[in-house]
């Protein structure tokens, strides 16, 4: 059931849905990939990932419905493209204005601030330790290529993402590969491990440390949220985007997303990081990433990873400022002289989290996407029907041997309620 991407799109205008995937996508891989794949590890031991792996699995049919929803509450922006997400589907689909305010804040503080901070601080950090540059200097350059990008659109994001995100992933697949390969006697051994961490307190590499099933499941849960936003509101806005024939085939996308940015892309980074490098050596973060490739690819692992971060974290900043727009969007009537504000001030926080230490930040940002989660969630309990609705639709178009097609110019709420009505006088 999964889709064409390229025969999904209703026409070539707009955005496509192989293009919204990739920017989707390029939001999730991100920092989370590299940095809190390694995180997870020395917090929660190997264990972690099976329990990252389950989140991705359930998280699957979560994101589903998020795109669903998307493309069903969006609203044209007029000139091909569209705007949705959340803040669209809590308003028009619950009739609600007080749970997409709460949500726009807290995602406007979180991905709309300071993660951008945060993406931008991780990207200098791995530069900075393997090229040497200052992080001014580092900022400088993200300032010009986040500025050269932002500034055109959604449909500028979306093509640019097309051809960033196909490559850094096939390019970092690859790679991993290859170190998975040079040890590959050590895999089945590593299989069992992760398996028997995840279960409970395991003495792992000869008695030097062990981790507890609590440990394992606490940072193994958070950060497979984190790294495919499985759940947090996020991607539905670039789904929202895509120009497709019916809503399902986006939301067949959304799911692919999450499988290959949990299941496939931080898989491989947590792979190489086992089979490569002692979790007792005292590195953490994009270090014990780097010295899982530089173990294989010598000094040039570090810039292995330094690409990468670089790549990665680009999309997300791209993605996390458009989140924001949006939802500054919906919050001030998208008045386009607050948005290209915003765009502005987007660029200075980019430029200062290469500069300043945004430790205490983290915190702060995983607050508001526990907001932002328990907002959504909420919001995708109260409109289940209607994803259950389109889906139905779907199903019946295939059975007929018909290529699924959804009226888009009509209100799914009024069309809701008519299929209603006529079922319930059937």
């Amino acid at each position: 059931m999964i889709p064409n991407l390229w025969k999904a799109s209703r026409d070539n205008s707009g955005v496509s849905a192989f293009g919204a995937l990739c920017a989707a996508v390029g939001s999730e891989v991100g920092a989370g990939s590299l940095v809190g794949v390694s995180t997870a590890l020395v917090s929660g031991g190997p264990g972690a990932i099976f329990w990252m792996w389950v989140t991705a699995i359930l998280g699957m049919p979560i994101m589903f419905g998020e795109a669903v929803l998307g493309q069903l509450f969006r609203v044209s922006n007029g000139d091909g493209t569209y705007r949705g997400g959340p803040v669209y589907y809590m308003s028009k689909g619950m009739n609600n204005k007080v749970l997409p305010t709460l949500f726009a804040i807290s995602l406007i503080l979180g991905n709309g601030g300071i993660w951008c901070m945060i993406q931008s601080n991780s990207i200098a950090s791995a530069f900075s330790n393997t090229a040497f540059l200052p992080s001014w200097c580092i900022g400088i350059v993200l300032v010009i290529l986040v500025g050269l990008v932002i500034f055109g659109g959604i449909k500028r994001l979306s093509s640019v993402a097309s051809y960033i995100v196909p490559f850094m992933a096939v390019t970092y697949i690859a790679l991993s590969l290859v170190v998975m390969m040079l040890n590959y006697e050590k895999i089945p051994y590593m299989f069992s491990v992760i398996v028997e961490s995840a279960f409970g307190t395991q003495q792992v590499a000869g008695g030097l440390f062990g981790y507890s099933m609590q440990e394992a499941f606490r940072y193994g849960v958070a950060r497979g949220l984190f790294s495919n936003d499985a759940g947090a509101g996020t991607t539905p806005s670039m789904h929202a985007a895509a120009n497709v024939k019916h809503p399902v085939n986006q939301g067949l996308s959304g799911m692919l997303g999450v499988f290959m940015t949990t299941i496939v892309v931080c898989s491989s980074t947590a792979f190489c990081i086992l089979l490569s490098v002692d979790l007792n050596s005292g590195a953490v973060g994009i270090t014990l990433t780097q010295q899982a490739f530089s173990g294989t690819f010598g000094s040039w692992g570090d810039w292995i990873v330094a690409g990468a971060m670089l790549l990665f974290g680009y999309t997300t900043l791209l993605s996390n400022i458009y989140y924001g727009e949006i939802n500054i969007g919906w919050l001030c009537s998208n008045r386009q002289n607050i948005i290209h504000g915003y765009r502005v001030f987007a660029c200075i926080l980019v430029f200062l989290g290469a500069i300043v230490p945004v430790v205490s930040l983290w915190e702060v940002a995983d607050l508001c996407g526990a907001f932002m989660v328990l907002f959504n969630v909420i919001a995708l309990f109260v409109l289940a029907k209607y994803v259950k609705f389109a889906l139905v639709d779907y199903k019946k178009q295939m059975v007929k041997g018909m290529v699924p097609l959804w009226d888009y110019d009509e209100d799914i709420v009024d069309l809701y309620k008519k299929k209603k009505g006529v079922e319930k006088h059937a």
